[in-house]
């Protein structure tokens, strides 16, 4: 038994329920008990160890629904998304081998425990290596391969149900394996048909790009005669199995297409605003009711895995783009990083309630960030987290009651040899895609 004491509980429940010097109980991978005030045993139980979280909020923690793992950032800053895509991502990602994969996934993870992220929806390639680094971090992962026609040299649905043969349910179910289609430009109607029949068949989930970008609007219109998210509906790729990433530029008739299937949107502001993509109608979306949570994308088109950061940007592009700060407030804004996000994955995450998984973090309050604050408002508190506060505050992260990060130091794995590793796996790709020269 693990219980957390004194901490500022910010439960994200149905009832939004904050406790002040609170308490939480974890035992094996689930909460047992969520309050306000210290816990103790009725029978005198001692637990197996106590965290005191004395000026810490103790958070559910954040669930990144769209990610890639990252062999490497900051070298293509200057291009946009369909020519980054060409002249760095792709080949960057054709060039992995199993040791350049693991590294760059284990780097990516370690960033994203640090920053507070318990769940990752990771669409990349080589999930075999994937797997084992998020097995070996800790971290809850949902995997997908990088599926596209044969003609573009990625993964295919094969190569996709084979790795979810080996690997959905491994690390104690906390790896998951959903099938991927890359983008509508390298893909077609009948290969969305048959991913969702994959997907039907294997009884998974779909994790696809639409919408992200005006150029892949404008490609669709031209081959298929259809807006990319009419292509996928009509393919039935849609469905409450399904997370949609970017849906930058969705008509009216294309938000009520994600309606009526129940379809979840990630929404990845940093990455879109980087790309020069635009700015989704995200107002839109949740007046339909659509449920919508919250991705960095890649750090290649972010820079980094802090999910703070990209709160702050689905609070603050929109009341920009709108000229309305009543748009996204904070509470509702963290509810898209945690409970949303949860709900789009069907995981028992998201919340710090009794019955669910023990994936909680704690976020030290004891610095500029978080001061001045006023004792027992929770208002404040919420306005710190989403726009005061980055990842580097998070103090400890917990994945299936299990401690990965405790006053920022990585239990599982060595983070020196995990940073050398990786940039050692930047310099071989690198060096085989000519990147530089």
């Amino acid at each position: 038994m693990l219980v957390i004491n004194n901490g500022t509980v910010v439960t994200m429940d149905d009832q939004r329920s904050v406790y002040f010097g609170g308490h939480v109980v974890i035992e094996g991978d689930r909460i047992t008990a969520v309050g306000p005030g210290p816990w103790s045993a009725a029978d005198g139980t001692a637990p197996a160890e106590v965290i005191d979280a004395a000026g810490m909020i103790v958070m559910p923690g954040l669930i990144d629904l769209h990610y890639h793992t990252a062999v490497g950032k900051g070298l293509c800053d200057h291009l946009p998304l369909w020519e980054s895509l060409e002249q760095f991502w792709y080949p960057s990602i054709r060039a992995l081998d199993a040791d350049s994969a693991y590294w760059a996934a284990a780097a990516s993870y370690l960033e994203s425990v640090k920053n507070g992220v318990t769940t990752v929806n990771d669409m990349y390639r080589r999930l075999p290596d994937l797997a084992r680094a998020a097995t070996d971090i800790g971290i809850r992962a949902v995997l997908s391969n990088d599926v596209a026609l044969p003609e573009h040299n990625l993964d295919t649905l094969q190569d996709n149900k084979d790795a979810h043969d080996a690997l959905h349910g491994t690390a104690n179910g906390r790896i998951e394996v959903y099938v991927g289609i890359e983008w509508l430009p390298l893909a077609s109607p009948e290969l969305l048909r048959d991913a969702r029949a994959l997907a039907d068949e294997l009884r998974t989930g779909i994790h696809i790009h639409l919408n992200e970008s005006l150029t892949e609007v404008e490609d669709a219109k031209k081959r298929f005669g259809r807006r990319p998210t009419e292509v996928a509906y009509d393919a039935g790729l849609l469905g409450p199995d399904c997370v949609a990433a970017h849906c930058v530029w969705l008509s009216d008739t294309e938000i009520a297409l994600m309606r009526e299937t129940g379809t979840h949107i990630s929404h990845n502001p940093s990455s879109n605003a980087k790309l020069g993509n635009g700015i989704a109608r995200l107002p839109e979306m949740l007046a339909a009711g659509l449920n919508v949570g919250l991705g960095h994308d890649a750090a290649e088109s972010s820079n980094n895995c802090d999910l703070f950061e990209v709160m702050k940007f689905a609070s603050l592009m929109h009341r920009a783009a709108r000229v309305d700060a009543s748009l996204q407030q904070a509470p509702d804004v963290l509810a898209m990083a945690t409970r949303n996000g949860a709900a789009a994955l069907g995981h028992e995450t998201g919340q710090l309630a009794a019955g669910r998984k023990a994936d909680v973090i704690l976020v030290d309050t004891r610095n500029v960030m978080f001061t001045p604050l006023a004792e027992g408002n929770a208002d404040q508190l919420y306005s710190h987290l989403v726009f005061a506060a980055n990842g580097s505050a998070v103090d400890t992260t917990i994945v299936d009651g299990n401690v990965l990060m405790r006053g920022r130091q990585l239990q599982t794995m060595d983070e020196s040899v995990v940073l050398r590793e990786a940039n050692r796996a930047l310099t071989r790709v690198t060096g085989a895609i000519g990147w530089g020269r």
